[in-house]
């Protein structure tokens, strides 16, 4: 019998788990997200045949529920780009928010509403308490199950605010898009200002307006846990995160009784709370581009990184144009290599700053030391493959060239990447 051959698997590396082939428990929760979220979707159909309305309005909001997502997917991954997460990962987020939480949600919700709130404070007043109080609670402890789950499973993965804000946001977007799903059929079906016009000023508001109040909400959540994740002895973030995420989901409901004055205010705060996360999201770029700065160039000795190799590194234009260079030299698969060298590096800063936080075992920093070198070392050769002598790097800001060999190792380099069998 032949002897498999060691492949090399940089994915596997950089996301710090056994390398191999996708696990058969990521198979099982993205088949499960996905009937859940088929099934919430068939009781909305289903309601809507019920009321004698048939098929068509669900056929109409799908679509419409939909439109919005691609643009809204591609925002969360823009601002993931500087150390980006898993893309399986996110997924999962994704249909956790679309498919669990959503179902769970519509058959939580409903029950309080129709067994709960309306028999015993009336319809109108049992609808408003359910919105602003249960469903607040309902929602934002389903949604904020699976960062629980991830910061059981996956700790690993919350380098600082930024992760915990981006697995929040897939979270809140698959919510919110089968969540609108729902609310598109109602405004076709209603009885009194329904149809086409109410689908269009719902669309509007939901779709247009407002797509990022669920990423918003539970973007507490999501940075309570990555607090936690990166800090000993602060599980309290979780439960802080927790209630901040009710809280603002509450404030939004509750707004909607007093009309327009009352969105008003609730738009405020919402677009005050957004600025406040962005300028998370910067200050937290900007401690990840003080890690690069601070402790890459500890490894120069190495021949694996070097001065402009360190500036490239902190600068995401100067990074694309590193991409770029490999490859117009060596085609895609010299381009591949220098993104895995860029992200290897990238996690290799946030490793030493999880080593100061204490979060890290001293035997784990080291076995995920060597197998981050190893990477940045095989992807090194493979984008230098193609030159007879050391290129002048595109992003070097002297005359030296950012990607010259240094000769003679002065630093330990690990003796081979970590591999799998095929």
């Amino acid at each position: 019998m032949t002897e498999s051959t060691p492949v090399f698997d940089p994915r596997a590396v950089i996301e710090g788990r056994a390398p191999g082939r996708t696990s058969v428990g990521f198979i099982a929760g993205i088949v499960i997200t996905a009937a859940c979220a088929i099934l919430a979707l068939g009781i909305d159909v289903a309601q809507s045949v019920a009321a004698g309305d048939g098929v068509v309005p669900a056929f109409i909001a799908l679509p419409l529920a939909l439109l919005p997502v691609p643009l809204l997917v591609a925002l969360v991954l823009f601002i993931d780009r500087l150390e980006p997460e898993p893309r399986g990962t996110l997924v999962f987020a994704f249909g956790w928010g679309a498919g669990i939480a959503a179902l769970f949600a519509l058959l939580i919700n409903t029950a309080g509403l129709e067994y709960v709130t309306q028999p015993a404070l009336g319809a109108s007043t049992g609808e408003y308490v359910s919105a602003t109080f249960g469903a607040p609670f309902v929602e934002e402890t389903l949604k904020g199950l699976v960062l629980l789950g991830l910061l059981w499973r996956r700790r690993a993965e919350f380098d600082g605010p930024t992760d915990g804000i981006t697995y929040a946001a897939m979270v809140g977007l698959g919510f919110a898009m089968m969540e609108n799903v729902g609310y598109y059929i109602n405004a076709l079906v209603t009885p009194e200002h329904g149809g086409i016009a109410l689908l269009g000023y719902t669309f509007v508001l939901r779709g247009v307006v407002s797509p990022l109040v669920h990423p918003i909400f539970t973007s507490m959540t999501g940075i309570g846990v990555a607090y936690a994740a990166t800090h000993r002895h602060a599980g309290w973030a979780v439960p802080a995160g927790w209630l901040a995420a009710m809280l603002l989901h509450g404030i939004w409901n509750g707004l909607s009784v007093y009309g327009i004055a009352g969105l008003a205010v609730a738009y405020f705060i919402m677009f005050c709370v957004l600025m406040g996360l962005v300028a998370v999201l910067i200050a937290d770029r900007r401690r990840l581009v003080g890690l690069i700065r601070t402790y890459l160039p500890a490894y120069r000795a190495t021949g694996l990184v070097s001065s402009d190799d360190v500036a490239m590194l902190a600068s995401l234009r100067s990074r694309r144009r590193a991409r770029n260079w490999a490859r117009g030299t060596g085609g895609l698969p010299a381009a591949a290599a220098m993104g895995d060298y860029q992200l290897a590096a990238t996690e290799l800063a946030l490793l030493h700053d999880k080593t100061r936080r204490g979060v890290i075992t001293p035997e784990k920093f080291r076995q995920r030391q060597h197998d981050l070198l190893g990477l940045m070392l095989v992807a090194r050769k493979s984008f230098l493959s193609r030159h007879q002598a050391p290129p002048e790097a595109p992003w070097a800001a002297t005359g030296g060239s950012g990607l010259a060999h240094h000769g003679v190792y002065q630093a330990p380099l690990p003796d081979h990447p970590r591999v799998t069998s095929r």
